[in-house]
């Protein structure tokens, strides 16, 4: 699709954007007011209690962010007031109905002008408290949904889930842009009913709540209790589960709308717009060039024959403005897209590794005392019991030996981190393996 079709669409559109202070959501946020001036208005729903939260949390997680640098350069002195025109704050909540618009006045102006909803809001943590993913993640979308039935102008609406969904298990060649209906599961097991997920976390909140436990011990306990459900039904982890949960929503609630489903994959950082290699926080995949990088990462459990199926932000972001385009105004059965690298570009986790050594080998990172970080090979392990036979010799077994002679203290930090070093690869294990 020419670029020109996309921005006669986009001219004196109103969009609506969810999770408007999500990594993805500002490089479409970006996007849209560089190269198409004359949108018309983008709402953007975020949580804040007023409109005082509302515009602090625009300027200081958005719009001050160094990605705007391009458009602020292009704008200069007009940057602001441009802004202040383009853009109307919702302050929200996508977990309650009407997404929790308060203001009925703007509430209606919204249903009345809105062309495109763009849903962006999610949590993506993998082991995310199940209560909480729930909410956000499964029936975010039905409130979503729910909502775009009133406007009235509506030409698409557009969901953004993730290619994981489909799960990895023991599956080759290509995955198909296939629906999800309610009750389905990856291992066939059956019986997975939305409202009795929702019903198991009440009961459980409720149990805990009189047996006077701690916010800590209910969040740890609302976690575990994520990946338990998850895993019953075949999925590895909370945040895939409850994503597959909101699609099947979106299948069983859409009705007539225009509706598209995005799958993108691993998301990185910006290949080429605004600039290459804006990236917000350490994500997913980033943490292991971090950790490597910072002389940490000395072993590496996976498969280096495993695809990295990553995909610069950009690139998902045009696609979800060409989906747009296509589909406004043709309601269809099942409009999926996978956003992906696998197929044509295929990176394997031995390639990602020779990368990263030549990387920090010719700019390394520079230690606290000044000195730079001298990278090597690591020490790849092929599976998780010679990662813990590993982990248990290199440091748990020195660790142990340590504490017979060091404080409590001294001793309870290094476990600490041993711990936590084997939850991250526990996490990360349908990754690294391609499983």
């Amino acid at each position: 699709m020419e670029l020109g079709s996309i921005l006669h669409f986009l001219q004196d559109k109103s969009i609506l954007i969810t999770g408007a202070t999500g990594f993805l959501a500002k490089v479409l946020l970006e996007k849209i007011l560089r190269v198409q001036p004359n949108v018309k208005k983008l709402y953007l729903l975020l949580r804040a209690e007023d409109a005082k939260s509302a515009t602090h949390r625009l300027h200081n997680e958005i719009i001050g962010k160094d990605l705007f640098r391009v458009l602020k350069e292009k704008l200069g002195a007009n940057f602001n007031s441009f802004v202040s025109k383009k853009l109307t704050l919702v302050p929200g909540d996508i977990s309650r109905e009407d997404l929790g618009l308060e203001d009925s006045i703007l509430r209606e102006e919204i249903y009345d002008q809105t062309d495109v909803i763009i849903n962006l809001a999610a949590t993506t943590n993998f082991d995310e408290r199940y209560d909480i993913s729930l909410g956000l993640n499964t029936f975010g979308v039905k409130y979503v949904i729910n909502f775009a039935k009133k406007c009235t102008k509506l030409k698409v609406l557009v969901h953004v889930s993730t290619a994981y969904v489909c799960g990895e298990g023991g599956r080759e060649g290509l995955i198909l842009e296939k629906p999800y209906h309610l009750g389905d599961s990856l291992n066939g097991v059956s019986g997975l009913d939305i409202n009795a997920e929702e019903k198991v976390v009440r009961d459980k909140l409720s149990e805990l709540q009189q047996l006077g436990a701690t916010e800590k011990e209910i969040k740890e306990v609302m976690k575990d209790l994520g990946i338990s459900r998850a895993k019953l039904y075949g999925w590895p982890n909370t945040y895939v589960f409850t994503k597959a949960m909101g699609e099947m929503l979106v299948e069983q609630l859409k009705g007539n709308l225009s509706v598209v489903i995005i799958r993108p994959s691993i998301v990185t950082s910006t290949l080429k717009e605004p600039f290459p290699g804006w990236a917000e926080g350490v994500r997913t995949i980033d943490s292991l060039a971090v950790a490597y990088g910072k002389g940490k990462l000395t072993c590496f459990l996976g498969d280096l024959k495993a695809i990295v199926d990553a995909i610069p932000a950009d690139m998902v972001v045009n696609a979800i403005l060409v989906a747009m385009v296509a589909h406004a105004n043709r309601p269809s059965d099942d409009v999926i897209y996978h956003i992906g690298s696998s197929v044509r570009r295929p990176l394997r986790y031995g390639k990602l590794q020779e990368y990263g050594f030549r990387y920090f080998t010719a700019k390394p990172c520079i230690s606290k005392d000044g000195r730079p970080v001298k990278v090597g090979k690591v020490t790849v392990l092929s599976n998780m019991d010679s990662f813990r036979r590993y982990m248990f010799i290199r440091y748990l077994l020195v660790l142990k030996v340590k504490g017979l002679f060091c404080s409590d203290h001294q001793y309870s930090s290094p476990i600490f981190r041993h711990t936590q070093i084997v939850k991250f690869h526990c996490k990360y294990l349908h990754f690294l393996f391609g499983i």
